[in-house]
């Protein structure tokens, strides 16, 4: 939260000034899209241990010590993927899952847990979950454990499309009607995570957490800024189609048609 005394964001108007805005606002310069990880552990040093090597791989990283307050962040945030202790206060890490699938949520699901019987993972897998590790682990298990399911959701798409936008995620370049937009790479990555939820309201908390990795409480103007460049870009004379439109008091939504 902003105190009386911090200065409000600075809005720039250049190339030149935008660039130096990304450097202010994004932790570290990544060209995609902030991956997001709630983990729900009541164990401490395991939640540290995990926030800690998670967020040094370039994740967002959340935690949450108990089961109901797990819930609570699971579906009231948007994350990609989230880990589950087996045995957690308030809701098991079962009933957790549970819960978590009933909300139409289809994000995977990984479970720590000290059971390893083959009724145990059945029973596991059954509740919802994607995977499961034994403690102890190794932490380099867990990663490349995680890593497989971001792969596998994401089903290694290379080339999004919205309208007549074309957008190439492996040589970073944006095509309209076959003629090359430039971005930033914030602009990119803004770009990607609304093709990403095309036809879908992304909230302006929701886009600053994702492409950003920041948690705003009040101010997000900047996110506006970075729409009105992208939207230039996107139709430099004004005779395109619209494709990115404004929820008032909301945020943003884009649309195809």
């Amino acid at each position: 939260m902003m105190t009386d005394t911090e200065k409000m964001p600075y809005i720039p108007h250049t190339n030149d000034e935008l660039q130096k805005v990304e450097t202010v606002f994004t932790i570290e310069n990544v060209l995609n899209e902030v991956m997001r990880i709630l983990i729900v552990e009541d164990e401490k040093g395991i939640s540290n241990f995990l926030k800690e090597g998670l967020e040094e791989e370039g994740f967002a990283v959340d935690f949450a010590g108990d089961g109901r307050k797990g819930l609570e962040m699971a579906s009231s945030n948007d994350y990609d993927l989230l880990i589950f202790d087996w045995m957690l206060p308030g809701l098991s890490g079962i009933e957790l899952c549970r819960e978590f699938r009933k909300l139409n949520q289809t994000a995977p699901v990984i479970f720590l847990t000290a059971r390893d019987t083959v009724q145990d993972v059945v029973f596991g897998l059954e509740a919802g979950a994607n995977d499961y590790i034994k403690k102890p682990f190794e932490f380099d298990e867990l990663l490349a454990r995680i890593r497989v399911q971001l792969k596998t959701r994401s089903g290694e798409q290379t080339v999004l499309k919205l309208g007549d936008v074309e957008m190439n995620l492996d040589t970073h370049r944006v095509f309209r009607n076959s003629k090359e937009i430039e971005l930033t790479p914030k602009e990119f990555s803004l770009l990607e995570y609304l093709i990403r939820n095309k036809e879908k309201v992304c909230t302006r908390t929701n886009i600053i957490e994702h492409v950003w990795d920041i948690h705003f409480d009040s101010d997000t103007s900047i996110i506006d800024v970075y729409i009105n460049f992208l939207r230039k870009k996107l139709n430099p004379g004004g005779k395109e189609k619209e494709l990115i439109h404004t929820i008032r008091g909301v945020g943003y939504i884009t649309r195809d048609k």
